[in-house]
């Protein structure tokens, strides 16, 4: 299928590994420019080298976008790189602190949590949203989780900011009516990435798992969150999904949130 988005361009934040570079790839090969966002150089570049070696276009906004000033640096550099900005997929996240007692995380790790899940993204959004009003054609995609209906209490900080980042698509796709601009949100499950491969032995230890290897743990854990297909999600899966709701197929899709979790929440959607 073609997409319909040949030209466009789009930024990804926190695309240097898992969701975020499967879909800067992804987009790229749809003839997408695509702007690879995260805080380390190295992996940001390989990203981009590996994209303009597949015969795609790729640039580099580094920074981080859980500071007002980081935000600044990065949507400059970002707006710059290819003259602006049409897709904006807000992709940076975290779900730490692991804290097996919900007391154990501070408020200090709360706050810092809500600033990578939620304010990052109004930054991005109030950085971009200009462009393409003038343009007549945007799209917003915000990355969620499952975890907004299902708070996992070894992550408390986590569920709730997802929670919130879903709320904040919801108005933001009514402020944005008529303008030609889509706002949506896409809640993943469990999906295999590079963090969660970290965090898989770490979360089987605490719980007393007897798995051990990744492929184990990953069953335990599908299991656990109850997939309905026994296993975790692939970067990949999501990715597909991101670039459908990008497209210009999805121009009569706002205000949505799509679950990606293998039928492990248990919601009508």
């Amino acid at each position: 299928m073609d997409l319909g988005i040949t030209g466009k361009r789009a930024l990804i934040t926190g695309s240097t590994s898992g969701i975020g570079a499967a879909t800067a790839r992804m987009l790229a090969a749809e003839g997408v420019a695509v702007i690879i966002n995260g805080r380390n150089a190295q992996r940001a570049e390989l990203v981009r080298a590996d994209i303009v070696a597949a015969g795609g276009k790729a640039a580099v906004a580094l920074g981080d976008l859980a500071t007002d000033d980081g935000a600044d640096a990065v949507m400059a550099a970002a707006l710059q790189a290819f003259g602006g900005i049409d897709i904006l997929v807000n992709n940076l996240g975290q779900f730490e602190p692991f804290a097996p007692v919900w007391t154990d995380a501070t408020p200090a790790q709360w706050a810092a949590t809500y600033e990578a899940n939620v304010i990052a993204a109004v930054r991005t959004i109030r950085a971009s949203v200009e462009g393409m009003k003038a343009a007549g054609w945007g799209r917003i995609i915000n990355i969620a989780s499952g975890a907004y209906t299902e708070p996992p209490p070894e992550f408390p900080t986590y569920g709730p900011s997802k929670a919130a980042l879903v709320n904040l698509s919801v108005g933001l796709a009514k402020a944005l009516a008529d303008t030609g601009i889509t706002v949506n949100t896409i809640s993943p499950g469990s999906v295999l990435t590079e963090a969660l491969k970290e965090n898989l032995p770490i979360m089987g230890k605490a719980s007393g798992w007897e798995e051990t290897d990744i492929d184990a743990l990953e069953r335990r854990f599908a299991r656990q969150w109850r997939s309905l297909v026994g296993r975790a999600g692939r970067v990949e899966e999501i990715a597909a999904l991101i670039c459908f709701v990008a497209s210009a197929h999805a121009s009569y899709i706002t205000g949505t949130n799509y679950r990606v979790d293998g039928g492990a929440h248990a919601t009508l959607n």
